[in-house]
């Protein structure tokens, strides 16, 4: 009984010795394909062009009010707009985050700054002349015109959503939960142009919430000078008062602030190591690939024939 039950077992085990003659016999297939395989990334990794990454540490800039409103007023200096210090800087810099990174925010970036080639039809850098490399499928240089094929409803210049959904391939935002510092970087086959994206991207953000600011604190102070001129209870204007100094302060920081939610703490530089890509990793991940397809190509020959 013993010898029958162990029996079935010693079928179903592998045999290493049997496992390594299979692999050897098979020794020319493997190396010949791992060559390949390596030959193959080697030029692969080599075609591929530098990128270049450029980052910036900023530090949130945060602000309480300290206007204390009583409970009749409130719903008054809410409906005004006034900060009723509910909304603190983490707030504010979870909103500009969030406009920061949307579509709305870069589609205005890329226009207002004419993006669109850097973005879509550069191919990579030349560090002698400092001249970016264009794609002759999809833009012709010496003609200066967009000459890539697409299909309706695309057009040969390519769109702001094209170019957005680029160029988020490229731009990056975090922000640390634990200091609450945000890193913002670019990446380009140029490091000086993703230096000076991330430089006109914290400026562009720091307007766009200046200039949000002003707006609100302008369109409430309108409205409690409105207020004003309706009512005589002397607490009641006091109050309005106060709520218009908090508004008037407002507008005095975002005029006289440059740097108005974010701070910058370690500004970009123009990076001298590329960033990607890891070319080495690419060319050690396609020798083990070859060999493990090479080896398995082996054993299934092998073993179906000893069969």
């Amino acid at each position: 009984m013993t010898e029958q039950q162990h029996t079935p077992l010693a079928d179903d085990e592998i045999d290493l010795r049997e496992l390594f003659k299979a692999l050897w016999q098979g020794k020319w297939i493997i190396i010949v394909t791992t060559l390949l395989f390596s030959v193959a990334a080697v030029f692969y990794a080599l075609s591929l062009p530098n990128i270049y990454k450029s980052e910036v540490t900023l530090a949130p800039v945060s602000e309480e009010s300290g206007l204390k409103i009583p409970g009749q007023l409130g719903g008054l200096a809410a409906l005004a707009g006034v900060n009723l210090g509910g909304m603190g800087g983490g707030d504010k810099t979870g909103l500009a985050l969030e406009i920061l990174k949307s579509r709305d925010f870069i589609s205005r970036f890329i226009e207002q700054n004419d993006l669109y080639l850097p973005i879509m039809a550069a191919e990579g850098w030349d560090r002698t002349t400092d001249q970016l490399l264009w794609d002759p499928k999809i833009y012709n240089e010496s003609s200066e015109q967009w000459v890539r094929k697409v299909k309706v409803p695309f057009q040969p210049k390519p769109s702001n959503l094209e170019t957005f959904d680029e160029f988020r391939k490229l731009f990056s935002v975090d922000q640390d939960k634990t200091s609450g510092m945000v890193k913002l970087s670019v990446e380009h086959f140029s490091p000086y142009l993703a230096k000076a994206w991330a430089d006109k991207l914290v400026t562009a953000i720091n307007d766009e919430m200046r200039e949000r600011e002003l707006t609100e604190a302008e369109r409430s102070i309108a409205y409690l000078n409105t207020q004003i001129s309706q009512t005589n209870i002397a607490d009641v204007r006091s109050m309005l008062f106060s709520l218009i100094e908090e508004q008037t302060k407002t507008v005095m920081l975002a005029n006289v602030r440059d740097e108005y939610v974010f701070k910058t703490i370690d500004p970009a530089v123009v990076s001298e190591n590329k960033a990607k890509p890891a070319r080495a990793l690419i060319v050690v991940l396609a020798i083990l690939l070859g060999a493990m397809l090479s080896a398995l190509v082996v054993l299934v020959r092998y073993f179906p024939k000893k069969n």
